[in-house]
Parts: C-alpha cells; sequence; structure tokens
C-alpha cells in the first residue's frame, strides 16, 4: 500500500526544496525522487510523535465536515485537505491518516494511530459517528465544543495575566525584602535592644524554612505529580478512586459534574438520532463523557440494558448523571423522543456550564489579587513596623 513520506533536499538547480511523495518504502521513496532529479537529503512518514493542536483539529473537522456534506468520499476528502494551503503545518500528518483510511482503517482509529494529542472523548465522538453513519452533522458538534472549549481556556488565561503580573512581582518583592531587607533590619534591631514585632519574626522563619527546604520542596512536589500521573495511567482502580474524589471536591467538584452531565447528554442524543441502539449509545456516551467512574459504570449499564433492564434505571444508578437525566429519559421512552429531551438537557447543562464558568472567573481574579496583595503586605509591615520601632528607639 502506497504512504505519504515527506521528502527535505535539493533540486537539480542546487536549490533547497521539500514536498510530498507517495512510494511504498522509504527506499522507494528516494529512488522516485532521484529520477524526479532531486537528491533527498530527508525522508521521514507520520509516526505518533506528530503534535495535532486544537486549533488545528477545529480546522480539520470542520474542513471534512465541509467535503462529507459536499457528498465528496473520505478518501478523497483527505487528499483535497493534504493539498489545502492553510493545512501546511499538518499536512503530513493529515497524509497520514489518509494512509490509514485507504488502507481499510476508520477515520478514529486513523487518528488515534498518527497523533497522541487526540483524547479519548473527541474518539469517542468519532467513534459514535462512524457506527451512526451521522459523520457530518458529528464532526460539526465537535468542532463547535471544542472551539467553546478553547474560548474558555483562552477566557481564563486572559483573566489570569494580571493576577499572574501581580503574583510574580509580589515574589520578586518577598525574595528581595526576605532575603536582604528583613534580616538586616533584624540584625539593627537586635543591636541597638529593641523588641522585635511578630510580622518581622514570622517573615524571618518563613524565609529560613524557604532557604533551607525550598529546592527539597520543589522537588518533592515535581517528583509527586510525575508519580502521580504515572499512577493514574497504570492503575485502572487508582483512576476511579481518584475521578470518584473529584466529584467531592468543593466548587471544582460541582463545575466537573455538569460537564460529565453535558457531553454525557449531548454525545447520547447525537447517537440516537443517528440511528445508534441505545446499548451503544450509554456505551459511547460514557466514553464521551471524560470520566473513567461513568465510563465504567456505563459499560456495567449497558450491558444491564442488553439484559431487559430500561434506559432510564440504567442511567439512575450511574451516580454523577443520576440528578435530572433519568426523568428526561423516563418521558422519552414514554413518548418516543428520547433524543428531543436529551438534546434539551444538553441545552439546560451547557447553560448551567456558562453561568458556572463565568461565576468562577469573576471571582478568581479579585480572590488571587487579595490573597496576593495581603501577602505584599506582611512583607511591607514586616520590613515598615521594625524602622518604626528603631525611629522610636533612637528617640527615646
Amino acid at each position: 500500500m502506497m504512504k505519504t513520506f515527506e521528502y527535505r533536499g535539493y533540486d537539480q538547480a542546487g536549490r533547497m526544496c521539500r514536498g510530498f511523495v507517495e512510494a511504498l518504502t522509504v527506499k522507494d521513496a528516494r529512488e522516485k525522487l532521484a529520477v524526479s532529479g532531486t537528491l533527498a537529503e530527508h525522508v521521514a512518514t507520520t509516526s505518533r510523535n506528530f503534535r495535532f493542536p486544537v486549533s488545528d483539529r477545529i480546522l480539520f473537522y470542520r474542513e471534512m465536515n465541509s467535503l462529507l456534506s459536499a457528498g465528496v468520499p473520505m478518501a478523497k476528502a483527505l487528499d483535497i485537505l493534504v493539498q489545502a494551503p492553510e493545512n501546511d503545518k499538518s499536512r503530513l500528518l493529515i497524509a497520514g491518516i489518509r494512509d490509514a483510511v485507504k488502507e481499510g482503517a476508520a477515520l478514529s482509529a486513523a487518528l488515534s494511530q498518527v497523533s497522541d494529542s487526540v483524547g479519548s472523548f473527541e474518539l469517542a465522538i468519532l467513534q459514535a459517528a462512524e457506527r451512526s453513519a451521522d459523520m457530518e452533522s458529528m464532526l460539526d458538534n465537535l468542532a463547535s465544543f471544542l472551539e467553546k472549549r478553547e474560548r474558555l481556556r483562552d477566557h481564563i488565561v486572559s483573566a489570569l495575566i494580571y493576577p499572574g503580573i501581580v503574583f510574580v512581582m509580589g515574589i520578586l518583592v518577598a525574595v528581595v525584602m526576605m532575603g536582604f531587607i528583613i534580616p538586616r533590619a533584624h540584625e539593627m534591631l537586635l543591636g541597638a535592644n529593641v523588641p522585635i514585632p511578630a510580622v518581622t519574626k514570622l517573615m524571618m522563619l518563613m524565609g529560613d524554612v524557604v532557604a533551607v527546604a525550598g529546592i527539597p520542596m520543589v522537588f518533592v512536589a515535581v517528583a509527586g505529580v510525575f508519580m502521580l500521573r504515572r499512577r493514574l495511567k497504570n492503575d485502572h482502580g487508582f483512576l476511579l478512586c481518584w475521578d470518584r474524589m473529584l466529584y467531592r471536591l468543593p466548587l471544582f467538584g460541582r463545575g466537573y459534574e455538569i460537564l460529565v452531565n453535558l457531553r454525557f447528554a449531548q454525545t447520547f442524543a447525537m447517537l440516537i438520532r443517528g440511528g445508534v441502539s441505545v446499548i451503544d449509545g450509554i456505551l459511547l456516551a460514557g466514553r464521551a463523557s471524560g470520566s473513567p467512574w461513568v465510563r465504567a459504570l456505563s459499560e456495567k449499564e449497558a450491558e444491564s440494558v442488553r439484559h431487559g433492564s430500561s434506559v432510564s434505571e440504567a442511567v439512575a444508578r450511574i451516580p454523577p448523571i443520576a440528578s435530572s437525566l433519568p426523568g428526561l429519559i423516563r418521558v422519552g421512552e414514554a413518548g418516543g423522543g428520547i433524543d428531543r429531551l436529551l438534546d434539551s438537557a444538553a441545552v439546560r447543562y451547557q447553560n448551567r456550564w456558562d453561568h458556572f464558568a463565568d461565576r468562577f472567573l469573576s471571582a478568581l481574579e479579585p480572590v488571587l489579587i487579595l490573597i496576593i496583595g495581603g501577602f505584599v503586605l506582611m512583607v511591607t509591615l514586616s520590613v515598615l513596623l521594625p524602622v518604626i520601632s528603631l525611629s522610636q528607639g533612637i528617640a527615646g
């Protein structure tokens, strides 16, 4: 089967050139280039090390949606995207997707083969699209969801820029004061037999702790994060316990639950509307939720539906999504419109998520500024109070 290789080399005039060539192997690609008069310096094919940024994936899903909606076959659509100038940065990766699709792989499997950047949520949506035979609308919905997620991320980053600058400046001020000014003031007070204020003693103690244990604490923190990520990846039982713990966290847990419900309802509605069975719908919606706990419970409850349980009863046994979805599904089962009620639930959860995100961001900035301001105030007082005490001692 022909594969796409990217090459870099020199043409007959000695100018640097680069491009793509289809061949069976790297050797075959070099031979083809040599016949055309190109001396290949570097020839490479796709690998799982390729990054596929979110912005590029959104563009890819949008363009695929447009081409498929126009009746273009998937392999031909990928051929067109490989040649599109706006996909220059991800051209080789899309070529790898095209090669895998031509070999018989589904789009979700092809994406998974060429890049580790595509998360489980996106792969679950694509698998659902492939089963529902409604790839066009699913790609459009997936692109819209990723765009909303990116806008939220950009909103959070923008909201944190000012507090971040204040935080860095506060740290620099604290280092200068705790490392140089406060120790000198402390020596002056001891020499003048002036009482040392409590806040100055506290900041001196904090400075000593940071000086002695600062680097080991940073090392321990980095090692702890590395070990946690490794265990989450390799220990499924620990991953489930960790995920269940996230739901119990104050504030964050509420937002996480809303997001999981939103993803589950959106995906389940699209699947049912696309003709997927409710058994596969529960299974794939659980995967698309992004929650390992919901995914595990969904796999279990999909089997219970297979053995005669109703969908509403199955969903009611999944705690994170058992608050309102079972009732809506029960009404849908009675009236034959589960997808419409799930769409309504998704809109409701989308509104809740937008409201939660706005409130969270509105509260985050002033809280950070208050914390940083309070710390800077303590450092400032730890310097000013000794100076005032010294002045009073001299005046007395």
